[in-house]
């Protein structure tokens, strides 16, 4: 196929995924989904390999094949068209159970040629506390429902009895139907289109097209590697604890670089800990493919083919890949940040140019209580604002507020107004917190101060779920740490107690306040030699 139909359908893939990610984030029912935006589409082929991704949550993406490869080996031969096909297991295809994935097959000529893949993270699912996190779980059966591959439905419907079982086991009711719902409309849009492009170029031809595609991806990832020293080098990074004794939990990363392919081998990583900071295997490879893509060119197609010029190598049983069994839902967070922290720690050695400052790391707080402007009605909500910054690099400043690493500003904070009117909350502050930014040549982005009024009818009850209260955003080649997260709960007589990053069972009377202040990015590069004009710019906006 000639090089200018091989762009158009390498595009045009682009464009469906793209399409269904606008389907579900304008249906679906729930502020995680229709206002932060925690969710991701792909496309992969009949083998599973990743064909195309939508731009929104990286760490979600290297771990859909997984999923695909998951439904495939279980049901391989007895799918047939209309399938619908549900999980969220990590040991079967998922990274954390938060994240529902939602696969539908397509075929042309009689044989399977693609599959639309939708994961989103939903508002609940089950287990011990509200919101999908447990810092008090120990084992993955408090964390929530564990979904194996399971066919959901026939004829593009779901089965009423399931989704009513499923239904059954999370809090918020009308939210999971509904998201649910929406991931499904976004997953047959997507086979609507993938089955149009079938018809148009025939299967024979559109598959060969995709081996190109794959082809072309891995020979620019590979002439970049190519270019980069030959060598090994090692970086390290800490998790502040796992919330049942162990801290400063270590993710160690050996990188080599031979020829066109860079290997991460993370098996000097400390052994796997009681708390839910373990990652899954699909995530852990998501993790490493993330900091990999941070690394190419921007115009490298993130798919299969860039991928095979990394090669992963892991310790079952380690922190990065537990045994099934463990807890791990914080895992998408953390440790996933800190496996991309060690990488470019590691290729700040190889590649300074390419690395990027720390970005900050996640401290989400979800709240459930009931809504004193609508009685009898219960909630659950998400903090997505005050988020962290993003890391300083070769080319400037970091971004502001953008968030973690494994989000790369995927993720949305929403508006302000539209959380005062969905739940009962209001903003006092929201603004870039002055000081919270690692300095470098090229300084972090600022973190943010946030003060919240928990407007509740009756006490609230919060969790935590995060890092990086102890340790702040990395800084690389030479740029400084930022300041860690400090988070806050003020009690109306004016006393305060500072948030540990996993608790359980907070109690916010009506009326108390929460006072975030977020971490900002690590700077890149020495300080000293930060341009002037740069500081005098950071003073006048009221940034030092």
């Amino acid at each position: 196929m000639d090089p200018v139909t091989l762009a158009v359908l390498n595009a045009r893939f682009t464009a469906i995924v793209e399409e269904m990610g606008e389907a579900l984030l304008r249906t679906a029912y729930s502020q995680i989904l229709n206002s932060s935006r925690d969710f991701s589409i792909a496309v992969t082929d009949g083998a599973c390999r990743l064909v195309a991704q939508a731009d929104h949550i990286p760490v979600h993406v290297g771990a859909m094949p997984f999923a695909a490869r998951a439904v495939l080996d279980r049901f391989g031969a007895a799918m047939k068209p209309g399938d619908v096909y549900l999980l969220n297991d990590p040991w079967h295809g998922g990274s954390h159970l938060p994240d529902l994935t939602i696969i539908l097959p397509i075929f042309g000529e009689g044989s399977l040629r693609f599959l639309a893949v939708v994961r989103a993270h939903h508002s609940d699912i089950g287990g011990a506390t509200h919101g999908g996190y447990n810092p008090g779980a120990t084992e993955i059966w408090q964390e929530g429902l564990r979904i194996p591959p399971v066919l959901l439905g026939e004829g593009g419907e779901m089965r009423p009895d399931l989704v009513d079982m499923l239904a059954l086991n999370t809090r918020i009711n009308r939210d999971f139907r509904g998201d649910l719902a929406a991931m499904l409309g976004a997953a047959k849009l997507g086979a609507l289109r993938l089955s149009a492009l079938l018809d148009q170029h025939g299967a024979t031809a559109l598959m060969g097209a995709v081996d190109a595609i794959l082809d072309l991806a891995h020979a620019h990832a590979a002439r970049i590697v190519e270019a980069w020293p030959d060598g090994s080098w090692t970086g390290e990074a800490f998790l502040d604890d796992d919330g049942h004794g162990a801290e400063n939990i270590a993710i160690r990363a050996t990188c080599t670089k031979r020829g066109g392919t860079l290997t991460v081998d993370l098996s000097a990583s400390d052994d796997q800990v009681r708390g839910f900071v373990n990652s899954s295997y699909p995530n852990m490879v998501s993790a490493c493919c993330m900091a990999f893509a941070y690394l190419l060119d921007p115009e490298v197609a993130k798919n299969e083919g860039a991928f095979r010029a990394l090669r992963v190598v892991a310790r079952e049983g380690s922190v990065v890949w537990a045994r099934e069994g463990a807890a791990v839902t914080l895992c998408t967070s953390h440790c996933s940040n800190e496996i991309v922290e060690a990488i470019m720690r590691a290729m700040q050695s190889c590649c300074p140019e390419r690395v990027m400052g720390g970005w900050g790391r996640r401290f989400r707080i979800a709240i459930t209580g009931e809504d004193a402007r609508r009685p009898g009605r219960r909630f659950v909500w998400h903090l997505f604002h005050a988020r962290p910054g993003g890391g300083g690099h070769a080319r400037g400043d970091g971004w502001s507020t953008a968030g973690e690493w494994h989000s790369a500003g995927g993720l949305k904070f929403g508006s302000v107004e539209m959380a005062e009117a969905r739940f009962p909350l209001h903003f006092r502050r929201h603004e870039f917190l002055p000081g919270s930014a690692g300095q470098g040549q090229h300084r972090g982005g600022m973190g943010a101060i946030l003060e919240l009024a928990v407007e509740s009818a009756g006490p609230a009850r919060a969790n935590t779920a995060g890092d990086g209260a102890r340790h702040g955003s990395a800084g690389i080649h030479g740029g400084q740490d930022s300041a860690p997260h400090r988070y806050a709960l003020r009690h109306a007589d004016g006393s305060e107690r500072v948030l540990r990053t996993k608790e359980v069972g907070i109690v916010i009377a009506p009326g108390e306040v929460i006072e975030v202040r977020s971490a900002g990015g690590g700077g890149w590069g020495d300080p000293a030699r930060r341009d002037p004009a740069a500081i005098e710019a950071d003073r006048a906006e009221g940034l030092l």
